[in-house]
């Protein structure tokens, strides 16, 4: 009745009834502090963890001798090279050099008999620049990074016998980020030299590396948990004891210490038994190793990191089971097959065991802004076919983790060249606005959709650290619709990929999270296909982003090299003349398809497309490289151009009407008026290939084009179609006489240079900073004088000063006009360039007013903002455009042209065209000299059309002469068209290329493929003839896959396209 205690939980018997001691609370922070020293490198080295990590080191001989034979100058001779020479004694402590120098080491090791019995025996080398072990016949067999990464190579068993062992090591005089002077993108240091630090046998304490990798994440664990969570507690208090266990030079408390460390971590740690539970994960571990094809360093450098990185990948492989290991740039894996074939079949064997992933589909990483759309195609054609040849299989997944931001279209490219998937994680750098998914359906331009994932815990290069798990659920901005996400990890850049550190770290998270709880639970052991499969299930519930992923970082790169982007765009035009040619002269029997020197262009090509070379973001070193490579392109192009027509390039002034002809590569008639030698005019009129020099003749009054000097610095220059009006040099009036319509605003003035100071934050060839805008400056021309006054063109030239080294020659001419084509401005400039952190421009105001102006991308056109309503609009203020942009309202419109450029913006109505910057890292020279730059003022009735379409091709594309005794030199097959769209077709429709079937040498068939798209943004239809017998025509993908069968009627077929669609179709000829 009352009182009764009816629990069976009394108070405990053993319970004190008296306090025996004081207690105190952890001080956290204090004991949060404690956690660094335990094995922490100064004065308490000797009695912490590090005085156990090693059982013996051994060094010196002569256990260890070493000798060496220097490679001239920055030669990179191979290994039967290299042994074939006399080799002379070395030690450790001795420096080589210098930069960029090759050094071939000969070791003979013997272990000690303290030594053969121990479980783990290493070989140390440290000369803090990278390196690769050889065996004694030849065979790569590690990869060295230096500075005490990467240092070890785990001898085999074999060596462990107590006799002399022989073998090599390669030793590179550069570090994993080159050799930049002071600064990571600083220019090189020419004169470095690498001192030899450590050539050690090492006997390896398992339990201490065990130990330091279990405290190194239960540290994390202490100081990354929330305070309030009992799970931080209780790793701070594991963590604590595990010191008070410690005894130095006592074995057995490294086993006390790693017991108690299982508290936190579980008991299978020490094995990839770790990730056997049957709990479910949401990180995805994916091992990576992101090299730069060039960068800080040269492409011969980067065939050497394929071969170190990719051999420890192998390596790891057998001692971790579970590394799944992704890798992309089909590039790469040649340059292995050619130059490295015993690694080759190693990376083959993995890949045939579920382990190394061939992954991307393209040549190479690439940069997608600026290439173009068929070069785009090509990325994928080479890389995917490399891949199925070499590996069996094509990618699913399109990765490209670094590149410089997204084109609108890549969704429709991956889609027809057979991705579903895209993985990036570059948008995460944006500086301005912070991405919003973290996994979503991203669609291009025609409606096309890939699954895009961007890893949560942003960056390609994870360390496996504690903090990269928790991040891969605490930044994940796709919750609501799937939590799971994929952690890239593994060293990159420089090459390297994972480390024994990362894979058992990841271990300990995943012992974390199946015995504490609250972190993440990582697992190990699946693909990246394997993460998309599981996404693609709920695909249709996934947010979608539209159109280009513009990456609000790195805008500079559309202007950095010019000289690079020129011939960049030069190549991708060459080889449209040269597939058409060459298609057209094999068909017809004049000679062979050149298939192995055109795959060798568009390599080359491709290559020179990676996204720290196109952009302009690599060292000087590179661009004298790509010099070299495009110059090869450019004379492969012109021998067989030559051998499919038996013709001879030649320059206009160099030829009569009588012994010239002239080319075209583009798919629609063309009528210009070209002035050959001693001043004769002539018309090419047709649809080519080649057409026919006539005479061009004028009545003796006829006036075409006219220029005017009504007073000393005023001139105007008049066709029937325009009126423009120069004030010291000046665009002062741009008026359309059939438009009755002024173009420039009134007290504007447009062709007007202007100068910015360029010093982003960091970044300098990749960056232009938004506040860059605040220090315009315009610059004033001086002496504006007559150039030419002819009857098909007229010109003025002017000077303009830029500083007292640079200096800027300006001729603004304007030509006769057809009554059936639009006339526009052209300007072609002189710059001699020599600035510091400069970056020049040049204006067009223009008395037109929309809030968006449309840019030309790869097989389309973009809109973006001309307003900065938002910070998404206003961090696009500068942009990426192709061969035009264009601002037009409702009937009138005006599209600036361009030969070589790529940076643009549009503000309001000013539109500006970027032509120069003057960075100074990690190219101390870049862009200094003289540059050759031409653009075009088009203004036009109605909106953006394919008039600017068309002018935009034209411009950058002028009709080729060639040289010939007579008309009759050029085969007839030469003198009409073979394949065209005819004139019924949508003037939005582009046949872009004509091109043999990939496989047709091998099957000896006779098919062409066809490209086109739609250009404008609307349903396009047309019909292809062709004087070809056609038996067959089939619609493929990218990669010439079947998909569709197409109704063949007479000599053609018909089309029809979707907005800014892109088609391929292969005819089957009947022959």
């Amino acid at each position: 009745m009352g009182g009764e205690n009816h629990c069976g939980n009394g108070p405990r018997s053993d319970y004190p009834i008296r306090a025996p001691k004081p207690v105190g609370q952890y001080i956290s922070q204090i004991y949060k502090s404690r956690i660094g020293q335990f094995y922490a490198r100064g004065q308490y080295a000797n009695e912490n963890l590090l005085s156990m990590m090693n059982d013996a080191v051994v060094y010196g001989e002569p256990h260890v001798q070493l000798w060496v034979w220097h490679a001239p100058g920055q030669t990179r001779p191979t290994f039967e090279e290299a042994v074939s020479h006399d080799f002379e004694k070395t030690k450790v402590g001795a420096s080589f050099g210098p930069s960029w120098t090759t050094h071939w080491f000969r070791v003979k090791i013997t272990v000690p008999d303290n030594v053969r019995d121990q479980e783990l025996v290493e070989f140390h080398w440290d000369a803090n620049n990278e390196g690769l072990i050889w065996s004694e016949d030849g065979e790569p067999l590690q990869g060295l990074t230096g500075g005490g990464e990467r240092v070890e190579w785990v001898l085999p068993k074999p060596f462990l016998d107590g006799k002399e062992h022989t073998f090599y090591v390669e030793m590179a005089c550069n570090g994993m980020f080159g050799i930049g002077q002071g600064d990571l993108i600083a220019a090189p240091d020419p004169n470095r030299y690498y001192t030899v630090e450590r050539a050690n046998i090492v006997a390896v304490n398992p339990d201490a590396r065990g130990l330091h990798i279990d405290t190194w994440i239960i540290g994390d664990a202490a100081k990354e948990f929330p305070s309030d969570s009992p799970e931080q507690h209780h790793a701070l208090d594991v963590y604590n004891r595990i010191i008070e266990a410690f005894e130095p030079g006592n074995k057995d408390s490294l086993k006390t210490c790693r017991k108690i460390a299982q508290e936190y971590l579980g008991p299978d740690v020490d094995s990839h038994k770790v990730y056997e539970s049957d709990k479910k994960p949401l990180v995805f571990g994916i091992g990576h190793c992101h090299i730069d094809s060039c960068w800080l360093w040269p492409f011969d450098e980067t065939k050497r990191k394929v071969a170190r990185s990719w051999s420890n990948q192998c390596n790891l492989m057998e001692r971790y089971p579970e590394l799944n290991f992704a890798c992309s740039q089909a590039q790469q894996y040649k340059w292995l097959k050619e130059l490295y074939p015993y690694v080759f079949e190693r990376v083959k064997q993995k890949v045939k065991d579920g382990q190394f992933h061939p992954i991307g589909g393209s040549w190479v990483e690439h940069d997608t802004n600026l290439p173009s759309g068929e070069s785009l195609v090509r990325q994928f054609v080479y890389g995917q076919r490399f891949f199925e040849e070499n590996f069996g299989k094509r990618c699913q997944t399109f990765w490209l983790p670094d590149t410089f931001g997204y084109s609108s279209q890549l969704p429709q490219l991956c889609r027809l060249a057979g991705m579903t998937r895209f993985l990036t994680q570059k948008l995460s750098w944006n500086n301005i606005n912070k991405f919003p998914h973290t996994t979503f359906n991203w669609v291009a331009l025609d409606g096309s959709q890939v699954i895009c994932h961007m890893p949560p815990a942003e960056t390609y290069t994870a360390e496996a650290h504690f903090g990269d798990v928790k991040r891969s659920m605490s930044q994940h901005k796709s919750l609501d619709q799937d939590p799971t996400s994929l952690l890239v990890f593994g060293k990159g850049d420089g090459g390297g990929g994972p480390t024994w550190q990362h894979l058992e770290k990841l271990r300990r998270a995943r012992g974390i999270s199946d015995t504490v709880g609250l972190l993440p639970r990582v697992h190990m052991g699946s693909s990246v296909d394997d993460f998309f499969h599981h996404l693609e299930a709920k695909g249709d519930k996934l947010v979608t982003w539209y159109g280009e992923l513009y990456f609000e970082l790195h805008r500079g790169t559309y202007t950095t090299q010019s000289n690079n982007k020129r011939n960049n765009r030069r190549a991708e035009d060459a080889l449209r003349a040269v597939e058409l040619l060459a298609t057209i002269a094999s068909i017809e029997g004049h000679c062979a398809y050149p298939k192995k020197e055109i795959d060798e262009m568009w390599e080359s090509v491709l290559l020179c497309q990676f996204h720290d070379c196109l952009p302009g973001s690599s060292i000087e070193m590179c661009y004298h490289d790509s010099d070299e490579i495009y110059k090869k392109v450019f004379e492969t192009a012109e021998k067989i151009l030559g051998e499919a027509t038996g013709l001879r390039e030649a320059t206009a002034d160099a030829v009569t009407s009588n012994t010239g002809v002239a080319f075209t590569s583009l798919p629609w008639s063309r009528h210009e008026i070209v002035e050959l030698a001693d001043g004769e005019l002539a018309v090419a009129s047709g649809p080519g290939p080649f057409m026919k020099l006539r005479p061009f003749s004028l009545e003796s009054e006829e006036t075409l084009v006219t220029l005017e000097q009504p007073s000393p610095d005023v001139f105007v220059l008049q066709n029937t179609q325009l009126k423009v009006k120069l004030e010291s040099g000046l665009i002062t009036s741009l008026y359309d006489l059939k438009a009755n319509r002024e173009i420039i605003p009134k007290g504007q003035k447009a062709n007007r240079y202007v100068i910015f100071d360029d010093k982003p934050l960091y970044w300098q060839a990749w960056d232009v900073e938004v506040f860059h805008l605040d220090s315009r400056k315009e610059l004033s021309t001086s002496e504006t004088k007559v150039h030419e006054q002819k009857k098909h063109r007229v010109s003025v030239i002017t000077k303009t000063k830029i500083s007292d080294k640079s200096y800027i020659e300006t001729v603004i001419s304007l030509s006769a006009c057809s009554p059936n084509q639009q006339s526009f401005v052209e300007v072609s400039s002189k710059v001699e360039w020599h600035e510091t952190m400069k970056f020049l421009k040049v204006e067009f105001p223009v008395d037109i007013r929309n809030t968006e102006a449309s840019y030309e991308t790869q097989f389309g056109i973009v809109r973006r903002p001309t307003h900065y309503n938002t910070s998404w609009d206003m961090a696009k203020f500068e942009v990426c455009s192709h061969r035009f942009a264009d601002l037009s309202e409702h009937g009138y419109g005006v599209s600036v042209l361009n030969d070589c450029k790529y940076g643009f913006a549009t503000s309001g109505n000013l539109m500006r065209l970027s032509l120069l910057r003057s960075s100074k890292a990690p190219d101390a020279h870049a862009d200094m000299g003289t540059h050759h730059i031409r653009w075009g003022i088009l203004p036009h009735q109605g909106g953006l059309s394919h008039v600017t379409v068309r002018k935009g091709y034209e411009f950058n594309n002028p009709l080729k002469i060639f040289e010939v005794e007579s008309l009759g030199d050029v085969k007839s097959w030469l003198r009409t068209r073979r394949v065209w769209l005819d004139s019924e077709s949508d003037e939005g429709l582009v046949l872009d290329t004509v091109k043999r079937g990939e496989d047709d040498e091998k099957t000896g068939e006779e098919n062409v493929i066809l490209r086109m798209y739609d250009s404008l943004g609307g349903l396009a239809r047309g019909r292809v003839k062709s004087v070809w017998g056609i038996k067959r025509v089939t619609k493929v993908n990218l990669l010439e896959d079947e998909v569709e069968e197409v109704e063949v009627d007479g000599d053609g077929f018909g089309v029809e396209l979707k907005a800014f669609e892109v088609a391929t179709y292969k005819l089957e000829l009947d022959h």
